[in-house]
């Protein structure tokens, strides 16, 4: 907390830009699929975030979009706790989170000429992120953090998903992935009064799961190319709405070099809307839709996430 009385004075300037950064990284079990408003935005160094989340996706969710299953429908529950810090990175203010959500997912669809039920309880494969304000992101400790006027900024990242989450060679049907993935991304994020305008450009890059269904199969993806647009509007201190929206393509994938007519080519839009209570804490709630969809994507997702923040002078 504030433990010098002179920083008290600047709280109220400094939880006007706190609660928007650690949440949009921490559940997003989906890959390109995720909108993340404000995940560039500027915070003081020495910042940390404690991160508690909630969504349910239903339609057609497809965990993998390889799965031999047509005429899916699905219902897919996560609950996420994640933990961020901000530090100091070459004098660029960084920011890391990991995340750790547990899943349950109940899946029908069509298998050859039968009618396939699963149901799966279990963790999710492990989310960590790092990104670095490049421009317009100079590390600033809390009072000149207050001080300061908010301007443009050029951030960087790197998502991480490691195959922690439960996974059974023999399952068709599986809430971890048994794979690595990386995104690489950059993101623009610019202020006009009320206003925050933000573009992000990402690309998701998979390794190979040489344990697929029935547990001999290599399964092989190719990368995913993702393109968000946001506006997000402040009503007052600590309180926005956004509108979003996400375009990808790419994802094709292979089973023992035998490709797969499964190119992903989606695009989906949502809204969000941050809510403030207490001096520390916000309440999130998000909502997104297919518009449209080649492959998977036709689902709704709701999510709430409870986000609490503290800071070391």
């Amino acid at each position: 907390m504030f433990r010098d009385p002179a920083l008290r004075t600047l709280r109220p300037r400094l939880l006007v830009l706190l609660f928007a950064t650690a949440w949009a990284a921490a559940v997003h079990p989906l890959g390109a699929q995720e909108l993340e408003p404000r995940a560039y935005s500027a915070s003081p160094v020495g910042m940390t975030f404690l991160v508690i989340g909630a969504g349910r996706s239903s339609g057609s969710v497809l965990i993998d979009p390889s799965l031999p299953l047509d005429d899916v429908r699905a219902r897919l529950g996560v609950a996420t706790v994640g933990v961020g810090r901000t530090f100091d990175l070459a004098s660029r203010t960084a920011l890391v989170v990991v995340a750790v959500p547990y899943a349950r997912a109940r899946l029908s669809g069509q298998l050859g000429a039968e009618r396939a039920d699963a149901q799966r309880f279990g963790w999710a494969d492990t989310r960590t992120r790092l990104s670095v304000n490049l421009v317009g992101g100079r590390a600033m400790r809390a009072r000149e953090f207050a001080a300061a006027r908010r301007g443009p900024i050029l951030g960087a990242s790197l998502s991480v998903v490691a195959p922690t989450g439960s996974y059974r060679s023999s399952r068709l049907v599986n809430l971890g992935s048994n794979r690595w993935s990386f995104k690489p991304e950059l993101g623009v994020s610019v202020p006009a009064g009320r206003w925050t305008l933000e573009t992000y450009g990402g690309y998701w890059i998979f390794t190979e799961n040489d344990a697929f269904y029935p547990g001999t199969a290599a399964h092989q993806q190719a990368p995913v190319a993702s393109l968000q647009a946001h506006a997000s509007y402040s009503m007052r201190p600590r309180l926005w709405v956004a509108l979003n929206a996400t375009w990808y393509t790419g994802g094709v994938t292979s089973i023992n070099g035998v490709e797969k007519a499964d190119l992903q080519r989606n695009s989906r839009i949502g809204t969000a809307i941050s809510i403030p209570f207490g001096r520390r804490q916000s309440l999130k709630a998000a909502f997104s839709t297919g518009t449209t969809t080649r492959i998977g994507g036709d689902f709704e997702t709701v999510a709430v996430t409870w986000q609490i923040a503290w800071l070391r002078p």
